[in-house]
């Protein structure tokens, strides 16, 4: 059994913000994290490639009834949504797009809530739209909890904005923070 989920989504200058979360996790780190980036469908596999380049874990694009793996990093891939069908497997589908993005925050977030519940632990970062703010409610409604990147030092703060409207954030955190508070969420030593 899987005891917890770190699952993050983003947009618009999301890149750097991942790199910089994920290198500052230990080696030895176990839970697994579900990453949502918005693509454009025609996107190559360098996403994958370049987080590969800084994190001590290994990183893939998701397959649809893929086993989740402690230790592992899943990213949704380019034109897929990216759901967590129960708290063992993930699928992908190719419904329509929601707020314009396939993959959907929103459906990730809701689907590892309804998964995980009180074991999800949900980031939402830099992005241009509101993706994710509906998704961060049900974490936080099924008792999880749910951390954003403050809006003043995100590239886009449309995202993070919208995420704190929509309901009661645990932690809205500076970039340097985000990878410290996984680790205190998630029982790691700094």
């Amino acid at each position: 059994m899987i005891p917890k989920i770190v699952v993050i989504g983003t947009s618009a200058g999301g890149l750097s913000m991942l790199q910089h979360i994920l290198a500052d996790l230990p080696k030895d780190w176990s839970t697994p994290i579900l990453i949502v980036q918005h693509q454009l469908q025609t996107a190559d596999e360098s996403l994958v490639e370049l987080l590969n380049l800084v994190s001590p874990l290994p990183c893939c694009y998701a397959l649809d009834g893929q086993k989740i793996q402690l230790g592992h990093v899943y990213v949704s891939p380019p034109g897929y949504h990216f759901l967590v069908e129960d708290s063992q497997t993930l699928a992908l589908s190719d419904d329509e797009p929601i707020h314009y993005a396939r993959p959907s925050i929103d459906l990730l977030l809701q689907s590892a809530a309804t998964a995980f519940g009180k074991a999800v632990i949900a980031v939402i970062l830099t992005g241009a739209n509101s993706d994710g703010a509906a998704g961060l409610k049900k974490v936080k409604e099924q008792g999880g909890i749910t951390l954003v990147q403050m809006p003043l030092c995100a590239e886009y703060d449309a995202m993070p904005n919208a995420a704190i409207s929509a309901t009661d954030i645990d932690c809205v955190c500076l970039p340097s923070q985000i990878s410290l508070k996984l680790r205190e969420y998630c029982h790691y030593e700094s």
